[in-house]
């Protein structure tokens, strides 16, 4: 079995989606600060949400190349535990908002090709930890959430010298199989668990994570 794999549901926008977390078991609890995304929420409902975030649950804010005026109102309102750089901001930047914030912080790397995992050998010196991530279409307007998978291959059985986490495309009926060819003991996912956008499904939340724990057939 795998009870060790800890799940992410990113993107929580109503107080019953906290509850669903928490109560289907996951580990982290993710709020999106970024206007364009339709899971964005304001600095004042993520302090309301994160306050009702039981212990043991890590508070996760996902963050896009925001700057630190950005981040100093954040980090002032809400009860957070990880910061989660989901932009393009360099090894430097990550680095900077790790002193910075007294933080751990998460870089999301977007893979689409064995070029892309190079960097994640490059974030691992600076960042707490890795969310390996699909690389978003030419077309997409968000950097992440966008239900797209990449080649799970390419990271098949490598390690890095920090924590590390899946996304992208992940759903309930295919996150085990991902879990057995990349032999992750983290995933996170936000699209693959909604009926609409930014809309969750306590439903899905709670098969999502079921299907974490199932046999890993290698």
């Amino acid at each position: 079995m795998n009870p060790g794999i800890r799940v992410k549901i990113c993107g929580l926008t109503r107080p019953e989606d906290v509850f669903a977390v928490a109560e289907a078991g996951a580990a982290y609890a993710g709020f999106v600060f970024f206007p364009k995304s339709p899971r964005n929420v304001s600095i004042e409902a993520a302090r309301d949400l994160a306050v009702d975030v039981p212990v043991g649950v890590a508070k996760v804010a996902l963050v896009v190349n925001a700057d630190n005026a950005m981040l100093d109102a954040i980090t002032s309102a809400v009860p957070l535990d990880i910061l989660q750089l989901h932009g393009d901001e360099p090894p430097e930047r990550v680095a900077d908002v790790r002193a910075r914030y007294g933080l751990p912080v998460m870089k999301a790397v977007g893979v689409a090709d064995a070029e892309d995992v190079a960097a994640l050998d490059l974030y691992s010196e600076v960042a707490d930890q890795l969310l390996v991530d699909a690389k978003p279409p030419k077309t997409a307007t968000l950097p992440g959430g966008n239900g797209v998978s990449f080649d799970w291959r390419l990271i098949s059985a490598r390690r890095w010298s920090v924590p590390w986490m899946l996304a992208g495309g992940l759903t309930p009926d295919n996150v085990a199989d991902a879990i057995a060819l990349t032999g992750t003991q983290q995933v996170d996912v936000s699209s693959g668990v909604e009926v609409a956008p930014g809309i969750k499904d306590a439903t899905l939340i709670r098969d999502f994570v079921q299907a974490t724990r199932v046999p890993v057939m290698r």
